[in-house]
């Protein structure tokens, strides 16, 4: 039977951070001031193992699960990540499974190794074409022609549909909007314009930062007129548009405008083995330690259970300045 919480949203997805490492230092994510050379993250014991993920994720489909996506920090980074999608692409009842990366370490091999592994989709994180902007945004000076070759590594690994996400925040990237647009038409990739959030306590996010989704689709509408298109399935993040010459997609994620609170399906697993119910969520729950307790398959599905049903979370529909204040865990703590 499937999980419901309180608002009567079912368990659908999982999301799950292999690492809480990154090789970029994004300022909206990991900013260098804060996640520098002293900062302390987890020590390898620290980090859920392959076994332990697998087995977490089994019992997360049983409850209802049919996709799961590995985020970091960047997942990349974790040794033989491919042994991990081999071992969840064995689930009985999984339908979908994918990972987001910020494309530095995706080379042709890599992609084809992943997608033998049983990795079915990708996402790339790519914040502008320009490279000075770029190199500013990753803010340890990775060029994006690799960017660009890794989205064409993946493509030609047949690891599609491929998305490609672009964080936009105004004054800094925002003048890539178009630009991106017009690189990725006609290509059949989904490019996702994601407004800039207030995930953690480290980013500086202001509202006087954020360039609203109505605004980017009118930008883009302005050069070629688009359409709305209905979600492909219950919990959709992305609005989905439509060019009227048929060149393809966009999605365009509204968290702080138009939040979508309402039908989000998604639970969180950080790297160290902890169970949130929201991406702007202050704690979770220590699945690890029950893990390494010895407790059985049941109390683990008790405990994922009791969890689902108690969530009440809707943070982005009651962001105030209250709401602000608020610690909340960052963002390379559980994946975006």
């Amino acid at each position: 039977m499937p999980l419901f919480d309180k608002l009567r949203r079912p368990l659908r997805d999982l999301r799950i951070s292999v690492t809480d490492r990154c090789n970029f230092r994004c300022p909206y994510c990991m900013p260098k001031e804060i996640f520098g050379r002293e900062f302390a993250f987890l020590e390898r014991s620290e980090l859920l193992s392959f076994e332990e993920i697998a087995r977490l994720a089994a019992i997360f489909v049983r409850q209802g699960v049919k996709k799961i996506r590995l985020t970091g920090g960047e997942p990349l980074l974790r040794r033989n990540i491919e042994h991990l999608i081999a071992m969840l692409g064995s689930i009985d009842g999984l339908e979908d499974l994918a990972l987001t990366t910020n494309g530095s370490l995706l080379t042709a091999e890599r992609a084809r190794a992943l997608r033998a592994a049983g990795l079915r989709r990708i996402t790339i994180s790519l914040d502008s074409l320009d490279d000075a902007v770029f190199r500013s945004m990753n803010d340890v000076s990775f060029p994006v022609t690799r960017v660009l070759d890794a989205i064409d590594a993946a493509a030609a690994a047949g690891l599609t549909p491929l998305k490609i996400d672009m964080v936009v925040k105004r004054g800094v990237n925002d003048a890539s909007v178009v630009p991106m647009a017009a690189r990725f038409r006609w290509s059949g990739h989904i490019v996702r314009f994601i407004e800039y959030m207030d995930v953690g306590n480290t980013n500086a996010w202001r509202m006087e930062d954020v360039v609203a989704g109505r605004e980017i689709a009118e930008r883009i509408a302005a050069e070629w007129p688009l359409r709305t298109a209905e979600p492909t399935y219950f919990g959709e993040v992305a609005g989905r548009w439509t060019y009227e010459d048929g060149a393809g997609e966009i999605g365009i994620i509204t968290s702080v405008t138009q939040p979508f609170c309402g039908s989000c399906t998604r639970a969180r697993l950080s790297a160290a083995g902890e169970l949130y119910t929201c991406l702007f969520a202050g704690s979770g729950r220590d699945v690890r330690g029950l893990l390494r307790a010895g407790a059985d398959d049941e109390t683990v599905a008790a405990l994922i259970a009791s969890t689902w049903a108690d969530r009440g979370d809707r943070y982005s529909e009651i962001r105030s300045e209250a709401t602000l204040r608020l610690k909340k865990v960052e963002m390379s703590h559980i994946g975006g």
